[in-house]
């Protein structure tokens, strides 16, 4: 499993960092846009060696059956302080709060 990027991955993080600079983004944002895109590419490819899933889960599901990293990601995403040190049904409670 390669851990590297190839000359196909790198050749398109130049062209979505490109267009979502044209699309208005500061430089940062566009590139961290296209390393996202590409990291999570690579990852449906399995060509990256990380296990622990990125998402929020399913949006259909109950907050209760999602993974603890799950609810982590998402809390993250509403911005809730002091996630780091919650549980898993803290973590449901403060999302639900938002």
């Amino acid at each position: 499993m390669a851990a590297e990027w190839t000359d196909k991955d790198e050749r398109q993080y130049q062209h979505i960092a490109e267009q979502q600079k044209k699309r208005g983004k500061k430089s940062d944002k566009a590139e961290e846009i296209a390393a996202r895109t590409v990291n999570k590419q690579r990852r449906k490819a399995g060509r990256t060696p990380s296990k622990i899933t990125q998402g929020t889960g399913n949006p259909n599901s109950s907050l209760q059956s999602r993974t603890k990293q799950e609810l982590y990601n998402r809390a993250s995403q509403l911005n809730i302080k002091g996630r780091s040190r919650m549980n898993k049904s803290e973590l449901v409670a403060a999302i639900q709060k938002r």
